[in-house]
Order: C-alpha cells, then sequence, then structure tokens
C-alpha cells in the first residue's frame, strides 16, 4: 500500500468509528478534531510497522484509529485556554473555539476512554494475550507515565531559570513524553499485532523514540520559519510565552544538525535491523526538507 491509502483508510474509519448521537455536541466535538485533516503520521506508522513485520494490517485498523483518537484528546487539552490556548489548528478553529471550553475538556475526556473501547470492539481477530498487551500499551503510553507527563512538564517549564545543562534534561523528558511516546505506542503495538519477536520490538521503539525527538525539533523549527498558511497554527506562541524549545536552548542552526543527527539514526536503526520501509524513509524526506536541511 501506498501512504495515501492507509490515509484514505484510516480516514474512512474514523468517520465510521464516531457516530453522532444523542447527547450529540459531545460527539460533534471528538468527531471534529478527531477528521481534522492532517498527516495521520501514528495511524500510519502503525500500519505500516504491522506490515513490514508480516503481519496483517486489517488486524491493526482498530488499534491504529484508537491511537488517532487518543492524538486528538491531546491536541484538544493542548489548545485549551489553560494550557497553550491556541485558536486555531490545522488551519480549522481549534475545538474550544467552536464547541466552548466546557464540552472541548469533555471531548478530549471522552476520546480518551473512546479509544481503548474501540480496540477491544472491533480486534475481534486478535487473541486475547495480544488483545491484552495492545491495551497494557495504550493505557502506559496515554497516561501519567506517557504524554500527560510532557504535558505536565511543558506547562511547568514555561519561564524556567535553570542551567542550560539542566535545561536540556528537562526537554528531552518533555519531548520524549509529549512528542515520542505517542509514536512508540503506534510502531510498538503494530509490532506486536504482527507478533514480533523482541528483538523487533526493540528496534521500532529505538526508531519511534529517535523519530519522535526528531519531528518535535521539526516542529521547533517551523514555529520559528514557516508560517500559518504553511502550518495551519499560530506561530511563534512558544517563544512568546517562554517555553522550553530546542530552538530557544540551542537555535536554529544547532537544532538543524540535532536533526539531522537523529534521522541519520533512524536510518542506521532501519539499516541494522533489516526493517525496510519506503512510505517511512518518504516521512523522513519530506519533514527534512520542510524543516529546511
Amino acid at each position: 500500500m501506498q501512504i495515501n491509502d492507509y490515509i484514505d483508510l484510516v480516514n474512512d474509519k474514523l468517520d465510521e468509528f464516531i457516530p453522532i448521537e444523542y447527547p450529540e455536541d459531545i460527539f460533534k466535538s471528538m468527531k471534529y478534531t478527531v477528521t481534522l485533516p492532517g498527516k495521520r503520521l501514528r495511524p500510519v506508522l502503525c500500519l505500516e510497522t504491522c506490515r513490514m513485520l508480516g503481519g496483517d494490517i486489517e488486524k491493526a485498523v482498530p488499534t491504529a484509529c484508537a491511537i488517532e483518537m487518543l492524538h486528538a484528546q491531546t491536541l484538544i487539552h493542548d489548545d485549551l485556554p489553560c494550557m497553550d490556548n491556541d485558536d486555531y489548528r490545522r488551519g480549522k478553529l481549534t475545538n474550544h473555539k467552536v464547541f466552548g471550553e466546557a464540552i472541548a475538556v469533555l471531548a478530549g475526556d471522552a476520546l480518551l476512554t473512546y479509544a481503548p473501547q474501540i480496540i477491544t470492539k472491533y480486534s475481534k481477530d486478535l487473541t486475547p494475550s495480544t488483545l491484552i498487551r495492545v491495551l497494557n500499551e495504550y493505557f502506559q503510553y496515554a497516561g501519567a507515565r506517557g504524554v500527560i507527563a510532557g504535558q505536565v512538564v511543558d506547562i511547568e517549564s514555561e519561564n524556567i531559570e535553570l542551567p542550560d545543562e539542566k535545561k536540556a534534561e528537562i526537554l528531552h523528558y518533555l519531548h520524549i513524553h509529549k512528542t515520542s511516546d505517542l509514536f512508540q505506542l503506534a510502531m510498538r503495538t503494530g509490532a506486536i499485532i504482527a507478533n514480533a519477536d523482541d528483538e523487533k520490538i526493540q528496534a521500532v521503539t529505538e526508531f519511534a523514540k529517535t523519530f519522535g525527538l526528531a519531528f518535535q525539533i521539526a516542529d521547533d523549527i517551523l514555529d520559528e520559519i514557516s508560517t500559518f498558511e504553511q502550518m495551519g497554527k499560530t506561530l511563534g506562541k512558544d517563544k512568546e510565552e517562554g517555553k522550553l524549545t530546542y530552538v530557544s536552548l540551542y537555535g536554529i542552526d544547532e537544532s538543524k544538525c540535532k536533526l539531522a543527527c537523529l534521522f541519520e539514526k533512524c536510518h542506521d536503526i532501519m539499516n541494522k535491523q533489516d526493517i525496510n520501509s519506503e512510505i517511512i524513509k518518504d516521512m523522513i524526506k519530506k519533514i527534512s526538507e520542510r524543516a529546511g536541511i
């Protein structure tokens, strides 16, 4: 399959998995952010990991969609006035700007629990032990030791006064959890569904961790050099609010060097572990080009 085939498959299923029912506002709010146009990197990585490790991608579709729902949940809450207070996401008004802050909070909460229900309801072809492993991965990366930890540190590190060495440690922790964790969840569950061995699961975990950090550095760079039309969100807010980013700590040039090194590491992992995916290589190429490396 090509990447657009994956995206079309995921988009169709996301639309199917969230029907509008009573009370309509909550389901409309959930569906609004989940179905916003996007690259669907995380579900694509889940499906492509499953395929390249010899699995049946149809078995991974519910999990891939659940991960995109979890990602949407993080975006809804991240955009709230009490957090980043953003008005736009992917070129559209953010959830709380359309449905109000209270419904947006509840929509995020609902997606957090709705997503694993999609896994259990539609993963009929998974063995009970595989299903339990997939759900355990979901709850680990979605919770207080996963993306929520990253969000907490993101909030607490604004305008922080510490030596650069300590800031670097915090920055690494922040982006491992806020960004890399969902990429790790996507690739690990894809590998588990493909019944991959521990060595391959460890390899895709290391790849996803590295890829996620690179993705975040690219995002930090683009926040400085891109435009609203290209990114679909308000730019320059990280700098304005004193957020800890790769660019604020290292500058543009060094951030680009770090990005290039991380993507080189991604290629090395793929080569050493005989993990071959033209789709993933193309992702790396496109992100690199957008970030100007």
